[in-house]
Parts: C-alpha cells; structure tokens; sequence
C-alpha cells in the first residue's frame, strides 16, 4: 500500500534515532561524514554575494560558524524528537555547550526584560542569572513554580517580564512543574517560556506538547549518552528562531557546536531510545531500593509513590521515570560524603545521563556557586546526594550501594 506524504513524514523516536546518522553525501557515505573545515569555497563572486544577501541560487554554506553540514544534521534529528507529537516542523541550533545554548537564549529573548528563573536550576545557569544578567540590562526574579499562585504573583508585580525559565525535571531536587499552566499564563501575559530539558529529554517529557516556546538541552548528557563531547542544543517551532534573530545571536556570540562534537552525538543518537530504556529500568529499580533502606533520610524520584508533584507527573511525563536520583543519608553531610567515597560501580563525577552510573554531592560540586540562601531555598541540602543510573547491571549498582551504606 502506498503510504501518504503525511504518514511517511510521521516517524517513531526510534526510527528517528536509528538513521540519525544516515547521509546525503554527494560521494553516498551512508553514515554522516565530518566536515571539519572552517569554511566553504564559492564557485565565483556571484554565489558568495547570493549567500550573504540570502537570495536564492547562492551557495550552500560559507563558513562553519555560520553552519555546517555535519552540525546541521544533528539540530535536524534533535529537533525532529523533540516535535515527534507535533503537526508542524521544529527547528534546532547547536552550541559548544548546554550553557551557550542557555545563555544565548535566554539573551535572545529577554534583552532589555525580566526573566522569571525557577528556584531550583542547575549551578551555574543559577550564577549567570544571579551575577551576571542583570549586567546586560535583564532583571531577574526567582520564584517556585510549584507555589501555588507564586506565578501569579510574580506577574502581578513585575510588569516587564519576557521570559520565564524553566527546568522540566529540577536540578537536583527532581521537582516537576505544570508546564501547560505555566505556559498559558507566561503567554497571556506576553512572555515567552523557555525550558532545559536536558533531565527529562524527548523520551520522557516533551515541552513542545504544553506550548513551550523554546527548549535547550545540554548534549553532553543524555543525547549523547557516553561522555565524549560538550554540547547544546536550542528547539524551536515553526519561525521563531527568525522572529527573534536567534541565528544572530549564536553568529555573533560565537559559540556554534563543531562538527566533530556534532558527529558524536548522532553516534551516540543511534542508541538513544534503547540507552533510556535501561536509563528507566534500572532507575526505578535503585530507587524503589533507596527508598526502603533504613539509612536513607530522604528520597526524590519521579516514579515514587510519595513524589510531591505525581498528579503533574502522570499529566507529562511518558515512557517511565528516567535515571536520576536525589536523596540524603541519615547523619547528615558527612554521612554521605562517606558513603561517597565508599561506592565503587557509580563512578565519583559531576554529569549524569552517561552509559556508566555517575555520582556527586551537589552542594559542594555543581551547584557550589549557588549562595547559600538560594540554596536553601532550592532545597539543595549539604546532605543531598545526586546519582544518575546508568545501564549497567541493576543488581550490581544495589549490591554497592548496599556495601556503601553499611
């Protein structure tokens, strides 16, 4: 039977990530070549002028700053995951890391305005806005996405705010918010909504589906999956990377992706689905553990009965739970620095969204340029512990995790 335009477009997360690599190389590589060169030759001076006066009929690329075959073809796929459930196109823009991706768009879009931050973010996003945005000319305010009328309120005293940023899964509480509220209201009252969703990734929350504007993620973890590369990455739909000049922004900021990091995470793309597949599996499985153990203070995963926000959680959240864990030990700090330092499967290093199992103590480690009263206020602990899952043998991380807490 003859398939129609619409359902050949339409493919699975897994077939997407399958062929992520697939090429259109003038030669007929079937995977994705690196083009790593700095810049691309015209045929004559008319194809040049035709390209930057962006008329039809110029040349293809001009200089990889300014993209790159190989760095495109990785915004395509990654774009392309993240609007799986939508009827219309997204777009994606690489950068050479998830904090240039931030950055650029959080400038992009609120030059001259407020950003209303959640509380609880990942370390040094938390920094830029507590240090530096306000140098540009761009208010910040903090507030708890999970208060009841904090948004509200937040509105109701500052008039002048264009965008409201978000974590999908919070860093490192695993708090999760009402993103299809939070993005009616941020619209109705003129702002755009911006959310990292480098925790949960297409896999298990898409922003796109409650009216998110823009989405960034760092391809340093879960999309790549192997801890090979930095990187970044900004969605958007439709045009609104061209309304708002974003491809300006990342030209003259400079800080594009380059095509080696690009053909590493479509490498690592191929394997995505099945990655976060044991990313979950193995997730739930430690956490349900965790939770049962008598030296365990306290515990934040989705996939737990008593998460704090389940009704937001079953409402979002598709495909499981994924592989990342928060939780304290009963004794306080130095109990679980012990415990830290005991542990031999999970390997003692910030990141997460790796292959092998990764573990830190985010007070003093990734968040540790957070001020001690917004750390309080995030709810990041000096006991917390943050320990993401990998695929290895479920039975062999709860063995050491066992041994550790003794």
């Amino acid at each position: 039977m003859e398939l129609t335009s619409e359902k050949r477009r339409k493919k699975s997360i897994e077939t997407i990530c399958a062929q992520a690599d697939h090429s259109n190389d003038s030669f007929g590589a079937h995977v994705m070549p690196i083009y790593q060169t700095s810049t691309f030759k015209f045929n004559d001076a008319e194809a040049g002028r035709r390209f930057f006066a962006h008329e039809p009929g110029g040349a293809t690329h001009s200089y990889s700053r300014l993209g790159n075959p190989t760095v495109q073809k990785a915004e395509v796929v990654i774009a392309s995951l993240e609007a799986v459930d939508l009827d219309e196109e997204a777009e994606g823009m690489m950068f050479g890391s998830g904090m240039a991706a931030i950055t650029t768009g959080m400038m992009a879009l609120a030059a001259g305005k407020r950003i209303l931050s959640q509380e609880t973010i990942y370390g040094c996003t938390s920094q830029f806005l507590e240090e530096e945005a306000e140098r540009f000319g761009i208010g910040v305010t903090f507030f708890d996405p999970n208060e009841p009328g904090a948004l509200e309120m937040a509105f109701a005293r500052h008039e002048d705010i264009g965008l409201v940023f978000l974590e999908s899964i919070a860093n490192p509480t695993m708090r999760v918010c009402d993103l299809e509220h939070i993005s009616d209201y941020a619209h109705q009252k003129g702002a755009y909504v911006m959310v990292d969703n480098t925790f949960a990734t297409p896999w298990h929350i898409r922003p796109f589906n409650f009216g998110v504007d823009l989405i960034a993620h760092s391809t340093t973890k879960y999309l790549n999956g192997h801890g090979t590369t930095i990187g970044g990455i900004l969605a958007a739909r439709n045009s609104f990377f061209e309304l708002t000049e974003m491809h300006t922004w990342r030209k003259n900021f400079g800080g594009t992706a380059g095509p080696f990091d690009a053909w590493l995470t479509l490498m690592g793309l191929k394997t995505f689905p099945l990655r976060m597949k044991a990313h979950n599996e193995n997730g739930i499985k430690v956490a349900q553990f965790l939770q049962n153990h008598p030296k365990v203070e306290s515990l934040a995963y989705p996939g737990l009965p008593g998460h704090p926000d389940k009704e937001i959680i079953e409402r979002i959240m598709m495909n499981g739970y994924g592989g990342m864990i928060a939780f304290e030990i009963k004794g306080g700090m130095q109990a679980g620095i012990d415990f830290i330092n005991r542990v031999k499967v999970p390997t003692l290093a910030v990141s997460l969204g790796n292959v092998d199992s990764l573990i830190q103590h985010p007070a003093s480690m990734t968040h540790s340029v957070v001020t001690r009263e917004n750390k309080e206020k995030a709810g990041i602990t000096d006991g917390l512990i943050r320990l993401s899952v990998g695929v290895e043998s479920a039975d062999d991380i709860i063995a050491d995790l066992e041994e550790a807490l003794g």
